[in-house]
C-alpha cells in the first residue's frame, strides 16, 4: 500500500467553479510552506500549463522570480468539474522517487467537496531531505495539515474571486 495523505473540505461553489479556481487561480490561493519546497530557490509562482486543448498533456510548474521554470509534474487527468490528477516531483527527487496528487470535485447540496489525495510517499526514503527526518506518521500528518491549509485558502479564494 502506498504512503498517502487524504484531506477534504467543502467550498460554496459548483464543482466546475471549484475546479476552475483550483486550476486557473492556483497562483493566488497556493501558500508555500518552507518544509515542502519544490526547489532550493524557495517559493515561486505555481500555475497549470494546460487548457481544454491540451488537458492531460499539460503540467504543473513553478516559475521563479528569475524566470526559470521547474516542472513539478505532468497532468495525468483533466476532467473539468470532476477530477484533476498530476505528478508531484521535488528537485531533490530521483527519477524513481515520485508522488501523485489526485483532486476530486463532488457536488454536495449547494457546495462542492474538494478531496485531495497525495500518494506515493513510499517511493521517497525515510532519510530523504523532503521528509525532514520525521517519522512516517509525523511526516504524513504534517503534509496533511499543509494540504488542509491549502484547501482552506482555496475556499477563501473561491468566495473572494469573481465568477470565472
Amino acid at each position: 500500500m502506498s504512503s498517502r495523505v487524504q484531506v477534504s473540505l467543502r467550498v460554496a461553489a459548483t464543482p466546475q467553479r471549484a475546479f476552475d479556481v483550483f486550476t486557473r487561480e492556483i497562483g493566488r490561493w497556493w501558500r508555500p510552506n518552507g518544509l515542502f519546497q519544490f526547489t532550493p530557490q524557495g517559493a515561486g509562482m505555481l500555475s497549470f500549463e494546460s487548457s481544454p486543448e491540451c488537458g492531460e498533456h499539460g503540467r504543473l510548474v513553478e516559475t521563479q522570480p528569475d524566470g526559470s521554470v521547474f516542472e513539478i509534474g505532468r497532468v495525468t487527468a483533466w476532467e473539468p468539474g470532476e477530477r484533476l490528477a498530476f505528478g508531484w516531483h521535488q528537485a531533490s527527487f530521483t527519477d524513481a522517487q515520485h508522488t501523485h496528487v489526485e483532486v476530486r470535485f463532488e457536488a454536495v447540496g449547494d457546495e462542492t467537496r474538494v478531496t485531495v489525495e497525495h500518494r506515493g510517499w513510499d517511493t521517497v526514503p525515510q532519510d530523504h531531505v523532503a521528509r525532514h527526518h520525521f517519522p512516517e506518521r509525523v511526516f504524513l500528518l504534517r503534509h496533511g495539515e499543509w494540504w488542509q491549509a491549502l484547501l482552506a485558502s482555496l475556499r477563501s479564494e473561491v468566495q473572494a474571486a469573481a465568477p470565472l
